[in-house]
C-alpha cells in the first residue's frame, strides 16, 4: 500500500489515468467518425463522464504532492466514474429491455451555461438510438464495456483511496 500511496503523489500516476481516458475518448471518436457509428444521448453523457475523469486527472496532475489537490482529484475521479457507471448500466438496460416506455431522450440536455453540443457538435451531438446495438466485441456491447471500464475505475480508485488512508496512518505513526 505504501507504494500506491507514493505513486499517487507522483505526476506519472495522474498522467497514466489521463492517458487511459484519452485513449477511451479517442476510441469513441473513432467509432463515431471513423466507423460512422452514431452516438446516442447516453453515449454522449457517458462521454462527458469520461471527460470528468480526465478533468479530475488534470487536477491531480497539477499538484499531486498537495493533499488537498490530490483529494480533489480523487473525489472528481470517483464522482465521474460513479456517474458514468450509473449511466452505462441504464444504457445497458435500454439495450437489453427495449420498450417504447424504456427509452432515452431524443436530444442531449446540457445546462444553458455549458451547451457542449452547440460548442462542439462533432463530439457532443447525439443522433443515434440508445436501444440499438451497433457494435460488439467479445460478446459485449459498447455500454457493457463502459460498465466494465467505469467499474474498473471505481475499483482502482478504491485501492488508491485505501492506500491514501494507510499512508496517512503510517505517516502519523512514524
Amino acid at each position: 500500500m505504501q507504494f500506491l500511496y507514493s505513486f499517487s503523489k507522483r505526476r506519472s500516476s495522474w498522467l497514466l489515468l489521463l492517458a487511459f481516458i484519452l485513449f477511451f475518448e479517442a476510441s469513441a471518436l473513432f467509432f463515431q467518425h471513423g466507423m460512422k457509428l452514431p452516438p446516442c444521448v447516453m453515449c454522449i453523457y457517458e462521454r462527458v463522464a469520461m471527460f470528468g475523469i480526465a478533468i479530475a486527472a488534470l487536477v491531480g496532475l497539477s499538484a499531486p504532492h498537495n493533499p488537498v489537490i490530490r483529494w480533489l482529484g480523487l473525489a472528481g475521479w470517483g464522482y465521474s466514474a460513479y456517474e458514468g457507471l450509473m449511466l452505462s448500466i441504464k444504457h445497458v438496460d435500454y439495450q437489453l429491455n427495449p420498450s417504447p416506455f424504456n427509452t432515452c431522450d431524443l436530444f442531449v440536455q446540457f445546462p444553458s451555461w455549458a451547451p457542449l453540443n452547440q460548442w462542439l457538435p462533432g463530439v457532443f451531438e447525439a443522433y443515434g438510438d440508445c436501444g440499438k446495438v451497433v457494435w460488439m466485441f467479445m460478446g459485449q456491447t459498447m455500454p457493457q464495456w463502459l460498465v466494465i471500464i467505469f467499474g474498473a475505475n471505481l475499483v482502482a480508485l478504491a485501492i488508491i483511496v485505501i492506500a491514501q488512508l494507510v499512508g496517512i496512518k503510517a505517516k502519523k505513526e512514524a
